[in-house]
C-alpha cells in the first residue's frame, strides 16, 4: 500500500542540499511567502485568522505582513537574518512569522515554557537580532549582556499600552519581497535537548512546503477548511500542521490561546471547524466533558493525531458519537518537518498498532546498530529520507554529521516496516527496558492499559534493578480514584506476557509532564521516581 491509491499531486526527483535526490512535488511555490501569496491571491475575502474576536481575512493578512516586513527593515534587518519569536498563540505570531517571511528573514521559534538559561542559550547561538517576547514574559528574557547580537526587543500583549507590536506592523507595505531560494533556511526550532544543549533544526522553505502540501494532497483540503490551533504555535505540529497547511488551501486558522476541553468544543463548534490535530489524550479530555453531546461537531471531518497511541476505546466512541470524523495518525519530528508517516483515516481502526503509510516522497528503512537494513517486520532503528527533512542543525557540524546519512535523518525510534508497507513505532532506543535481556516496548505495555475504562493515559518506564537490570514500572492517569493496581496490573496480565505487566504502580489524578510538542517527558518521570525513593 502506499498514498498513491489515495490520490496525490505529481512528483518527480529532484537534488537537495547538494547529496541528497528525493521525489518533490513538480507544481509547488517556491518560498513561503510565494504560498501566502497565493492564498490571498485564490482566496483573499476568505477568513484567515480568527482569535477570540479578532477576525483577519487573507487580504488582510498579505498587507499586514508586508507592513511588517518594512517594519523589520527599519530595524535595520536583512534577508538571512534572526528573528526570535517567544509569542503564544495568537494573531501576531503568524503575522511576524508572515513579514519575517516577506523580508527573507530566518525566524527562530522558542517555546513560551522555557526559561531565561534556555531561551538566552537559543539566542545567543543563532545570533538573533529581534526578539518579539510577551509582555508577560519579560521577567525570563536573559541580560543585554548574555546576548550581545540582540539589538531590540519588541512586546506583544493584549494591553495596547504593554505592547509594542503596532509600532513595527504601522509602516507602509514594502513593494516587493525579497529573492530567497527554496533551500535557504525560513526556520530554526530547538529540539527538546533531552541530551546535552538543544540543537537548532534548520527547517529550509521547500521543507516546509513540502510538509505543508503533503498535509493538503493527502487529507484533500481546500479554502473551505478551517483548523483549530490546539498545540502551541511555537513547535513544528503547530507551524506546519496548522499555519503552513492552512496557507497551503487558503483556509481558516482559528488560533486557541491553549487547550481547555471545554473552550475547544465551544470554539469547534460555533466555527464549524473541520481540521484538527492533536495529542490523543486532548481527545479524551473531550469526550470526558459532560456535556460533549451537546456540541454540534458534525462539520469536523480529520482528527489528526500523534505524540502517542490513540487507544481503540476511544476511535470507538468518537466513531459513535462523530460518524463522519476520520482519526488520522501522524508521525514525524522537527528534523522531518512534521508528518513522515500518516494513516488513511479509514484504516486506522483496523491497524491501531501502525502510526500508518510513508508519506508522499518519503524513504523509510529499518537500520541495525552497525547501519545495515533489516528485512520488512524486523525491528531497528528507523530512518527517514524525504523532501520534508532537514538539511542539518544550526552552527552544529558535528550534531548534523552524527544524525544524517546520504540524507537519512537517525530518529533514534525503534520500529518496523511490513510488507503491507505500514510503519510501527515501538518505543525510543533510549526508552526500551531491558529486563534480564527481555525487551520491553513502552508503547505496547501503554496501548494495553489505554484500553483500561479506568485509564486516561500512562508511562512506562524503567526502573533499576540490581539483578536484572531493570524493571517495568507504570504512571498511571486514572478517571477517578476508585481504580487500584491490583486490578490494573490483572488486566496487564491477561493481555501481556509476565515479563512486560508492570511490577509497580503509582496512579495519580494529574495529567502526565508534556514537553510543548505534546509528548510525554518520559526522563522527569524517571528523574521524580529515583527522587522518591531517596
Amino acid at each position: 500500500m502506499d498514498w498513491s491509491q489515495y490520490t496525490i499531486s505529481a512528483m518527480r526527483l529532484e537534488a537537495r542540499f547538494g547529496d541528497r535526490v528525493v521525489p518533490a512535488f513538480c507544481q509547488r511555490p517556491r518560498s513561503i511567502w510565494a504560498m501566502i501569496a497565493e492564498a490571498a491571491a485564490q482566496n483573499p475575502d476568505g477568513e484567515a485568522l480568527v482569535c477570540g474576536e479578532r477576525r483577519m481575512t487573507w487580504r488582510e493578512v498579505a498587507r499586514q505582513s508586508a507592513g511588517i516586513a518594512a517594519g523589520f527593515q527599519k530595524l535595520g534587518l536583512q534577508s538571512g537574518d534572526r528573528v526570535a519569536l517567544l509569542v503564544g498563540n495568537r494573531i501576531e505570531f503568524v503575522l511576524a512569522l508572515s513579514g519575517a517571511a516577506y523580508l527573507g528573514l530566518v525566524t527562530v521559534l522558542l517555546s513560551t515554557r522555557q526559561q531565561k538559561p534556555e531561551i538566552a542559550y537559543v539566542l545567543t547561538d543563532c545570533g538573533a537580532r529581534v526578539l518579539i517576547h510577551e509582555a508577560g514574559l519579560a521577567d525570563r528574557l536573559p541580560d543585554a549582556s548574555e546576548v550581545p547580537d540582540l539589538t531590540h526587543r519588541i512586546a506583544v500583549g493584549d494591553d495596547a499600552r504593554a505592547s509594542q507590536f503596532s509600532e513595527l506592523a504601522g509602516h507602509a507595505p514594502l513593494p516587493a519581497p525579497a529573492e530567497v531560494g527554496e533551500e535557504d533556511t525560513a526556520m530554526i526550532l530547538y529540539t527538546s535537548g533531552t541530551t546535552g544543549r538543544p540543537k537548532g533544526a534548520m527547517l529550509a522553505h521547500c521543507n516546509i512546503i513540502h510538509s505543508a502540501m503533503v498535509f493538503v494532497s493527502c487529507l484533500h483540503l481546500t479554502a473551505a477548511d478551517r483548523s483549530i490551533a490546539a498545540v502551541p504555535l511555537g513547535h513544528v505540529t503547530g507551524v506546519v500542521a496548522n499555519i503552513m497547511t492552512m496557507v497551503r488551501c487558503a483556509g481558516a486558522l482559528i488560533i486557541m490561546a491553549e487547550f481547555k476541553a471545554a473552550e475547544y468544543l465551544k470554539v469547534a463548534a460555533r466555527e464549524r471547524v473541520t481540521y484538527v490535530v492533536m495529542v490523543p489524550a486532548m481527545y479524551n479530555l473531550c469526550l470526558l466533558q459532560p456535556d460533549f453531546d451537546s456540541y454540534d461537531l458534525s462539520s469536523w471531518r480529520i482528527g489528526g493525531f500523534g505524540g502517542a497511541p490513540m487507544p481503540i476505546a476511544t476511535i470507538e466512541k468518537l466513531d459513535g458519537k462523530i460518524p463522519g470524523l476520520k482519526l488520522v495518525n501522524c508521525y514525524g519530528a522537527t528534523e522531518t518537518t512534521s508528518p513522515s508517516t500518516m494513516m488513511p483515516g479509514e484504516l486506522t481502526a483496523t491497524h491501531i498498532d501502525s502510526v500508518g503509510l510513508p508519506c508522499p516522497g518519503a524513504d523509510i528503512i529499518i537500520m541495525d546498530a552497525g547501519g545495515r537494513e533489516l528485512p520488512r517486520g524486523e525491528i531497528g532503528e528507523i530512518w527517514i529520507r524525504s523532501g520534508s527533512v532537514i538539511k542539518g542543525y544550526w552552527n552544529n557540524p558535528e550534531a548534523t554529521a552524527e544524525s544524517f546519512t546520504g540524507g537519512f535523518w537517525h530518529s533514534g525510534d525503534l520500529g518496523s516496516i511490513d510488507r503491507e508497507n505500514l510503519v510501527r513505532v515501538f518505543d525510543r532506543q533510549k526508552d526500551m527496558i531491558n529486563r534480564g535481556g527481555l525487551k520491553i516496548y513502552s508503547a505496547e505495555v501503554e496501548s494495553v492499559l489505554a484500553c483500561h475504562p479506568g485509564v486516561v493515559e500512562s508511562a512506562i518506564i524503567a526502573k533499576p534493578c540490581p539483578v536484572l537490570g531493570e524493571r517495568v514500572h507504570a504512571v498511571i492517569v486514572t478517571r477517578s480514584g476508585d481504580v487500584g493496581t491490583e486490578a490494573l496490573r490483572a488486566w496487564c496480565a491477561e493481555r501481556l506476557s509476565d515479563y512486560k505487566v508492570p511490577e509497580t504502580m503509582d496512579l495519580t489524578l494529574e495529567p502526565l509532564p508534556r514537553n510543548a510538542n505534546g509528548k510525554v517527558m518520559k526522563r522527569q518521570l524517571r528523574e521524580a521516581w529515583l527522587a522518591a525513593q531517596s
